[in-house]
């Protein structure tokens, strides 16, 4: 009878090892194809592209790439540029592109999930046009940046800070706007949760999800047809333990529900990415004075291409109630 029990014992905790063993597979698989820079988490391309439409919504869209492009390539023929660093928190070199002129207004732009400051280049001819001095950083872990995770926002938030100080700074005097796309909405809309000095004006997210979990559990069932349970909770297990920091944690429908900050809210009805259903609860949780811009026709980070002009004169409209 002992020895039957202690068989019973052994093979249970066989067993137990053998799954946290499974489990713990399986979480640093996630981790590492999510948020390792060299991992393949990024590789959905209907994500990151404009919803199929109608040709003329198409048309449109080439249109106004083609329009923008050429506004951007004639600034970048004449613009000066500083390349500008910043040390985060836990000791991680930052880089950034400062694109410097006269005048107290500076746009502080973030950019998408795997992407680079270049592709807010288009976003920082508009600021710089509209008098605005744009620097674009690189995100943790993208770029020039250091970092051996991806933040997905949440130690990026304070990263943010750190690219605020450096403006204030240069210039005390500064107003400042904060405006992301993707990824880089939801690290503007984490910042916005933190103390902010009152030179931060305004907020503009396109595009944002709710929270690093709300955003790998919609990925998790799109590309693998998988439950969040037990594979998303391994996973943020072993970030917790390898990246720092916890998928439920990083929200940003909490962090805007703390902000003062003024915010612009914009998404793409047809975003397969960042389901357009995330904005709703993202809007109705902000305190602060807020406004709400749907871009039929749009994909993820397809609203300026849809929109057009109309994207920069929402924009505008909305950050030159606080910023002179």
């Amino acid at each position: 009878m002992k020895r039957k029990s202690r068989r019973i014992l052994t093979g249970a905790v066989a067993l137990a090892a053998a799954l946290i063993a499974a489990l713990f597979f399986v979480g640093n698989y996630f981790v590492n194809y999510a948020l390792s820079p060299a991992g393949d988490g990024g590789n959905r391309e209907a994500a990151l592209e404009v919803a199929p439409a109608p040709g003329s919504v198409e048309e449109t869209i080439a249109r106004n790439d083609a329009s923008q492009q050429a506004l951007t390539d004639a600034w970048l023929a004449q613009a000066p540029s500083e390349r500008v660093q910043v040390t985060s928190e836990d000791g991680l070199t930052l880089v950034g592109t400062l694109y410097p002129q006269e005048g107290h207004r500076y746009a502080i732009l973030t950019h998408g999930y795997r992407g680079g400051w270049e592709g807010m280049l288009p976003y920082a001819q508009r600021y710089a046009a509209a008098g605005y001095q744009p620097l674009l950083p690189s995100m943790r872990a993208h770029g020039e940046s250091e970092g051996d995770f991806i933040g997905m926002g949440w130690p990026d938030r304070r990263d943010v800070l750190r690219w605020i100080d450096l403006i204030l700074a240069r210039d005390p005097q500064a107003q400042i706007v904060l405006h992301g796309v993707s990824m880089g909405a939801a690290t503007v809309m984490m910042t916005s949760g933190e103390q902010l000095p009152g030179n931060v004006r305004a907020i503009v997210e396109d595009c944002g999800y709710t929270s690093v979990w709300d955003i790998f559990a919609s990925e998790l069932k799109v590309r693998f047809s998988l439950p969040t349970f037990p594979a998303l909770d391994a996973a943020n297990l072993v970030a917790r333990m390898r990246a720092g920091y916890d998928f439920k944690e990083a929200s940003a429908l909490r962090q805007v529900a703390a902000s003062k900050t003024p915010m612009l809210f914009i998404h793409g009805d047809r975003d397969d990415f960042v389901p357009v259903s995330m904005v709703y609860p993202l809007y109705e949780a902000c305190n602060a004075e807020k406004e709400l811009f749907i871009v039929e026709g749009a994909g993820h980070g397809g609203a300026r291409s849809v929109s057009g002009d109309a994207y920069w004169e929402k924009v505008f409209s909305f950050i030159s109630r606080y910023v002179e």
